[in-house]
């Protein structure tokens, strides 16, 4: 069945905007950008130049009502996704909006509720999610590789933002947390099981670097109704790059995924390489660590094609606006276990997941006793740790 086209308007001109466009030409090979929204006509120019978009405007409602127009992109600064998203909605357009969906649940919710009473397809574009290597692990779990879920870690790091806005923290709604953050707590909720509910997070942040009101470094952890736990590490003041790792442990198997500082490419120039080497290098000098195709690893190229197969066959995409919803929740929780210094309750107004999931502990009985664990010794003997039910005395025994 040959692919439908879609003819886009995209918000926004930026970093973000960029790597958009970049997959769309290239994918798919039938959808295109046919109008650029920029807030400044210099900029949207240079876009429209660059891409070959054959329409440019300072109006976003001119943008999301033209006629010909069926799909809105929102890559637009936090503080204004939900004027835009509140705008496709009301002109009946599907729309896809980056991440974080909102500043805070709040807005999450609104913008939720808009599309699903405008019924227009809604996704949200969370692309760390959709790199091939995480789509393979994901799926590995789903299978069972790794029995149950026991705990999943997400890490990102790097020097900072790329854009003035990200450093405000009314703009923004936060610093490194709301930034990055959300990608974490997105890969912890898909590895976990986005049926089973987040419960109450625990938070610390500081700024330990810039001069700016929000965090520049986080740490969180995440407690699952079913005992899994999630914990992301997040900072802007790291150097040498951009890190990005995520290791998932199961009952049964451990994944580790590193996504950037250890690409398979490995470099050493002394001269440099005379420009760009990827997404928050440092330098081109030294030890390099280019990537083969950004927009692939980064899960660019994945999303756009599943949202708009999906757009096509009308059926809900892996990420939606639910989701992001849910990230904000947990966000919200941190910010406000970051002031209390204690565990505090993930507010979900809206839960669509499962009502009650059984706890991952599992328990194994050899013989009357409990098996706590069964190991191979350095003299080729199996060894089982087991503990007696009644009394709670542990012993071990050599099979």
């Amino acid at each position: 069945m040959p692919l439908s086209s879609h003819s886009i308007a995209m918000l926004g001109t930026g970093f973000i905007a960029d790597f958009y466009t970049t997959t769309l030409h290239g994918q798919r090979g039938v959808d295109r950008v046919k109008v650029v929204y920029s807030r400044t006509e210099d900029k949207a120019q240079a876009f429209q130049e660059k891409w070959n978009v054959p329409h440019g405007t300072t109006s976003l409602e001119e943008a999301v009502n033209r006629d010909d127009i069926d799909t809105v992109i929102i890559g637009l600064p936090n503080h204004r996704h939900e004027e835009a998203v509140l705008a496709a909605a009301a002109a009946g357009k599907a729309v896809m909006c980056t991440k974080p969906l909102g500043r805070n649940a709040v807005e999450a919710k609104r913008m939720l509720e808009a599309v699903e009473e405008a019924g227009v397809f809604h996704g949200y574009l969370e692309d760390l999610v959709y790199p091939p290597k995480t789509l393979k692990a994901i799926q590995s779990v789903q299978n069972g590789a790794l029995g149950k879920v026991l705990w999943v870690r997400s890490r990102e790091t790097h020097p900072g933002p790329h854009s003035d806005w990200f450093w405000n923290n009314e703009m923004a709604g936060g610093g490194a947390i709301i930034d990055m953050g959300c990608h974490c707590v997105e890969i912890i909720r898909n590895f976990i099981g986005k049926g089973v509910r987040p419960v109450e997070a625990m938070c610390w942040t500081d700024t330990l670097v810039h001069p700016i009101e929000a965090e520049d470094h986080g740490i969180g952890l995440i407690r699952f109704e079913n005992g899994a736990m999630g914990q992301f590490e997040v900072s802007w003041a790291f150097r040498g790059g951009m890190d990005l790792r995520d290791e998932v442990s199961g009952s049964e198997g451990t994944i580790w995924l590193n996504h950037w500082l250890r690409t398979g490419y490995e470099m050493f120039t002394s001269v440099g390489q005379g420009g760009y080497v990827a997404e928050k290098a440092e330098g081109d000098t030294g030890w390099l660590f280019p990537v083969g195709d950004e927009a692939a690893e980064l899960g660019y190229t994945d999303m756009f094609k599943e949202m708009f197969n999906c757009l096509d066959d009308g059926t809900e995409p892996m990420e939606t606006f639910y989701d992001g919803y849910v990230v904000n929740a947990v966000i919200d929780a941190c910010y406000t276990s970051a002031q209390t210094r204690q565990w505090e309750s993930i507010e979900l107004e809206l839960w669509q997941g499962d009502e009650s999931v059984e706890h991952v502990r599992t328990i194994t009985e050899v013989d009357g006793k409990i098996l706590i664990k069964t190991e191979v010794m350095p003299d080729g003997r199996t060894k089982q740790i087991l503990k007696d039910p009644d009394t709670g005395l542990i012993s071990e025994e050599v099979l």
